[in-house]
């Protein structure tokens, strides 16, 4: 398994992804363990903005993972817009979250994903995010 340091921009504390689990032309899987230490963790949850980011960096891995592939540098991500975000849960320390990322468009530099979060296999949230991918960063 891949270092997932090597496949994102972000670094700790703000690593919301510990493994990517699977990746192709068109999706990607991670899995993250909610720990009580992490900086998005507030009275035992892991928060709204947690959610979002773990699934921009599972776009970010599932990029950085075909780049390594290419021997190409792995570039940055910017999250453009987030639509249609429902939460139906937040996480608890120690849940282990597989959040899905599927490219719905990709025009340019542009990537417009659709993403889940689950955890125990139950839906805790679902969006549609635009991204901005600026390779000369």
């Amino acid at each position: 398994m891949e270092d997932i340091l090597l496949l994102i921009p972000q670094r700790p504390p703000f690593v919301m992804v510990d493994a990517l689990l699977a990746a192709d032309d068109t999706s990607a899987t991670t899995r993250f363990e909610v720990k009580a230490e992490h900086a998005f963790v507030e009275d035992g949850l892991l928060t709204e903005p947690a959610l979002i980011e773990n699934i921009a960096q599972t776009a970010a891995a599932r990029m950085g993972h075909l780049c390594r592939l290419r021997n190409e540098p792995v570039p940055v991500g910017f999250i453009g817009a987030v639509q249609q975000w429902q939460v139906m849960g937040l996480p608890s320390v120690g849940d282990i979250l597989d959040t899905t990322i599927v490219i719905k468009n990709q025009v340019f530099d542009v990537t417009i994903v659709s993403g889940t979060v689950r955890s125990n296999q139950k839906v805790l949230a679902t969006c549609d995010m635009k991204i901005f991918i600026n390779k000369n960063a």
